[in-house]
């Protein structure tokens, strides 16, 4: 930026300010998406998140989905211990992963100097359950009670083997940050079904003592390019759901809407002279914190709930902060027009010690689970709400560090791993994609995490191609150009 950009924008004795370079680009950036959408064929650049009423705006083409949850664990965890079934292992237990297997996939620093890859069975007992028969470990026996409402896919893959670029990349399309998350393109492509309460949530679990968790940072639910109030907004589970939402001592309600106005006067003013779409958002931001005062109260007071209800969560939905708790939190923001939840439960970078490690972070999690699926079915909410479950990668088949009869721990693995989807048009009782026989390359039906992102717009009736926006000349998707991706239509119906 030169010293003229950076010098006072009025001009002595004018009556108008002179526009920076950054606010004329900014008040000039509509015209060069329309110019975009004429030169690609249509409706091309989506418009900023509202309809015409300052609600929601329609889809591409009809959509499946009006609302989503994603259940992340975030450090990956083993699928060899949870979904991906593979007994043949037993006999080659200590035996070395065989080179051809292996080819010239890349290791992680963290295994790369070993001398040996030894492969490591699973300790935990597998099953075969519900009509689609899927495999699924002892370790989650409430999922294994729903298998025929869910779509499992084994043949997830991504580009990233360490967790910080992994994380980006499953939230944003990107390796690198500042790009915006999938919930965001959400919330800026079909706009809010509510105006007490934020389109995009994100919640942080409870996770077992002594458990290896990664650091999670807002960047992965930060709106990147869009305008600031597509953003996730971070609800608490323990102490004030949102800091610094409530009024300052000595300031009513009245007094409050009064500054407010003010304040928001001053934004308009200086929105008018300088055409800064960020001071618009922030408007917006004020305005909604407002109005969530009165709404986010009664949204996490779960003492309403019947037993019943909370039954089917267990019982550490009775503890704030819990996975049980913040799945039931999240079906009570769908119900209040919350467009996409997201949930992190950390924990699950299993190097060493997995078979101590794993089983309480399954506990954790399994009957939450298990409660928000019958609890969404019970309401009628998972025809048209879209449920997401998994990590940012796999687990390797051969042990880190020292291997035993009784212990051994599993390095990062992009080549193949397990999520599952069930909801809003997604086939139910369906097991997708086969890997080989050490869980490490694909052998049918590869899964992409972009084609997972264009399964979850395509639910929403958005087309990847076209839901974006210009920014410094680029045409932004959180599919990048020059990567295609495309649904998967074989879980879908």
């Amino acid at each position: 930026m030169s010293s003229r950009d950076r010098e006072d924008p009025r001009i002595a004795g004018a009556p108008t300010e002179r526009l920076s370079r950054r606010a004329f680009l900014g008040t000039s950036a509509g015209l060069g998406q329309i110019a975009l959408a004429s030169m690609l064929g249509g409706d091309t650049v989506a418009a900023p998140g509202t309809g015409p009423d300052g609600g929601a705006k329609p889809p591409h083409f009809p959509a499946k989905a009006k609302r989503a949850i994603w259940l992340f664990m975030a450090g990956a965890p083993s699928q060899l211990d949870l979904f991906d079934y593979k007994p043949g292992l037993a006999a080659m237990f200590d035996t070395d992963l065989p080179a051809s297997v292996r080819g010239t996939q890349r290791l992680t620093t963290m295994t790369s100097q070993q001398a040996r890859l030894p492969i490591a069975p699973s300790l935990f007992k597998f099953a075969q359950h519900g009509n689609s028969g899927a495999w699924v470990s002892e370790l989650l026996p409430n999922t294994a009670r729903m298998v025929d409402d869910l779509a499992i896919v084994r043949t997830v893959q991504t580009d990233a083997i360490n967790h910080e670029p992994a994380t980006l990349f499953i939230n944003t399309g990107s390796e690198l940050p500042g790009k915006p998350a999938i919930g965001s393109w959400l919330s800026y492509g079909l706009g809010s079904l509510n105006q007490n309460l934020p389109t995009f949530v994100v919640m942080t679990s409870r996770y077992p003592a002594g458990a290896n968790a990664q650091a999670l940072s807002s960047r992965m639910w930060g709106a990147g390019i869009l305008p600031a109030h597509h953003a996730g907004v971070p609800i608490r589970g323990v102490g004030d759901p949102i800091l610094y939402l409530q009024d300052p001592p000595g300031v009513d309600r009245v007094a409050r809407r009064l500054m407010l106005d003010g304040l928001q006067g001053l934004n308009r003013h200086r929105s008018g002279k300088v055409g800064d779409p960020e001071v618009a958002s922030r408007i917006e931001q004020y305005e909604m914190a407002f109005r969530m005062q009165s709404a986010v109260p009664e949204l996490t007071d779960l003492s309403g709930e019947t037993a019943a209800t909370q039954e089917l969560y267990g019982e550490d939905v009775k503890t704030p902060g819990t996975f049980a708790a913040n799945c039931l939190l999240a079906r009570r923001m769908l119900e209040r027009g919350v467009r996409f939840v997201q949930i992190y439960h950390r924990g699950w970078d299993s190097h060493f010690d997995l078979p101590a490690a794993h089983p309480p972070q399954c506990r954790d999690v399994d009957r939450g689970c298990f409660g928000l699926i019958q609890d969404l079915k019970a309401r009628g909410l998972l025809e048209d709400t879209l449920v997401i479950w998994g990590g940012e990668f796999g687990r390797t088949v051969y042990s880190q560090g020292e291997l035993t009869n009784t212990n051994y721990g599993r390095d990062h693995h992009a080549r193949c791993f397990t999520m599952w989807l069930a909801g809003a048009g997604v086939r139910p009782g369906v097991v997708y994609g086969e890997t080989d026989d050490f869980s490490y390359n694909v052998v049918r039906d590869p899964v992409h995490l972009r084609d997972m992102h264009a399964t979850v717009l395509n639910q929403f009736g958005l087309d990847p191609a076209r839901l974006g926006v210009l920014h410094q000349g680029l045409f932004e998707k959180l599919i990048a150009v020059g990567h295609p991706a495309q649904a998967v239509q074989g879980i879908l119906k």
